[in-house]
């Protein structure tokens, strides 16, 4: 099966846009990965070198009884260069991997400068219709969440300005079995025989401590490439809170079109939760948008009476991005429905984090490979961390956000499990059904041996 005259052409060299132009090298594709940093700098970045690590050195946990310990096992298997490189230059970090990050974004650069079948282009890409795209077969669109505004623009005409996204609000999700159904009751605000949200009840004593411990919560410093202005409708519950001790009553935390089952009264503040999922395994803190740092939101989001032994499936965050809309935007394939041929990859797709960004890269430069060497590969079990990741992207909903990897994006396991069983379960189950999809794939596929 000869690949004859193929070319990709990769727009950023951070760690989708690598990860991406190294499989289809090691697949036998002619790549050109375009960098346009030193010549064009960003706010973030302090080197040219590719892959830089810009916020945290930490790849977060290893152990495989998380969503994204297994996500690196998986891609251990697939033979990506950012573990290799990770594993190479890791530092001690617990039961988390964290590297040194000079050293691992010089290793990140040296390997994509020494692959024969990669071309690194140092030069700005401005849009789509770019010249230097003309004699390619596909173009993957890997700018990470610090995309320039030139290709921004041009992104958002081929998308639609109202599917691209500049600014990250992203609220806490907790498991569904985490939750003291004895202190929640389902039910729509004027519409309680709707079960479309889980509403928490608080007391005013209940509401007035976690006011007070929200006002008294240490947050995330924003650093000067993510001092962005807040619209009303993605305001940090904290900013919300300085308003006055009222202002989450009157907004999201709203009691007005309640009634408490267990008291046959009004509630002083409601907190609703809404499914996150279709099985309903994990939900998210509607209007609870938050620059608190993890431990504290542990800390004060338990006081909220249903969630006192809450398991946060993922923290709330808020922070410059630039991601699609992508059940709206992208195929199945993660190429834009609007431009046939240009893919994405990487945090712009609505992925969050370095791990999940370099896996969506890899399994973009597996399915381009796959496809410019004529063949196919078969889909991701959704019982997989990988495979759960991009069904994510897949899902449609009505407010798209951003998510790292976590069991909530994956089936519900269709039995009840002690606490302390779910997680190992989870994993069990994710690694028998990826060793069987891998042995599969590469029967389809040699190309999954590559290196």
């Amino acid at each position: 099966m000869g690949v004859q005259r193929k070319m990709v052409a990769v727009v950023g060299g951070g760690l989708a846009g690598c990860e991406c132009a190294m499989r289809l090298a090691r697949s036998g594709i002619e790549t050109v990965l375009y960098e346009m940093r030193p010549g064009v700098m960003t706010p973030a970045h302090e080197s040219g070198e590719l892959a830089e690590l810009v916020c945290s050195n930490s790849l977060r946990s290893n152990e495989l009884e998380s969503g994204v310990g297994l996500l690196k096992e998986e891609m251990r298997a697939l033979h990506s260069l950012v573990m290799d490189m990770a594993d190479a230059h890791r530092v001690p970090a617990g039961k988390a991997l964290a590297v040194d990050r000079r050293l691992f974004s010089q290793a990140m650069t040296r390997a994509i400068e020494k692959e024969p079948r990669i071309r690194l282009e140092r030069r700005e890409i401005c849009s789509l219709d770019d010249p230097a795209f003309s004699e390619a077969d596909a173009v993957v669109i890997a700018a990470g969440p610090l995309a320039s505004s030139a290709l921004s623009r041009s992104l958002a005409e081929a998308v639609g300005k109202e599917s691209l996204y500049f600014y990250d609000a992203i609220a806490p999700i907790v498991s569904a079995e985490s939750i003291d159904m004895s202190r929640a009751f389902w039910g729509s605000r004027y519409r309680p025989d709707e079960d479309d949200y889980l509403n928490c009840p608080m007391s005013e004593d209940e509401y007035r401590a976690f006011y007070t411990a929200l006002r008294a919560g240490e947050t995330v410093p924003a650093r000067d490439f993510e001092k962005e202005r807040h619209f009303e409708g993605c305001m940090p519950i904290e900013a919300l809170a300085e308003r006055g001790e009222h202002t989450l009553t009157f907004g999201p935390f709203k009691p007005v079109g309640f009634v408490d089952p267990t008291t046959d009264q009004r509630p002083f503040a409601v907190v609703q939760l809404r499914a996150e999922n279709r099985d309903k395994t994990a939900f998210n803190l509607v209007g609870c948008q938050t620059k608190l740092k993890y431990g504290e939101q542990d800390r004060i989001f338990r006081l909220i009476p249903a969630l006192h032994e809450a398991e946060f499936l993922r923290y709330g965050s808020m922070h410059r991005n630039t991601y699609v809309d992508a059940p709206v935007c992208l195929d199945d394939d993660l190429s834009l429905k609007s431009r046939p041929g240009v893919y994405l990859a990487g945090q712009i797709t609505g992925v969050e984090g370095y791990v999940e960004s370099a896996a969506c890269g890899l399994w973009v430069g597996l399915l381009l490979a796959a496809k410019l060497r004529g063949t196919t590969l078969p889909c991701l079990p959704p019982e997989t961390a990988l495979g759960a990741l991009i069904g994510h992207l897949r899902t449609p909903t009505k407010d798209f956000q951003p998510s790292n990897v976590n069991f909530g994006l994956m089936p519900e396991l269709g039995m009840r499990l002690k606490k302390k069983e779910r997680k190992p379960f989870y994993a069990r189950r994710a690694q028998a059904a990826f060793a069987q999809w891998l042995q599969t794939a590469a029967a389809h596929c040699p190309l999954l041996g590559a290196d």
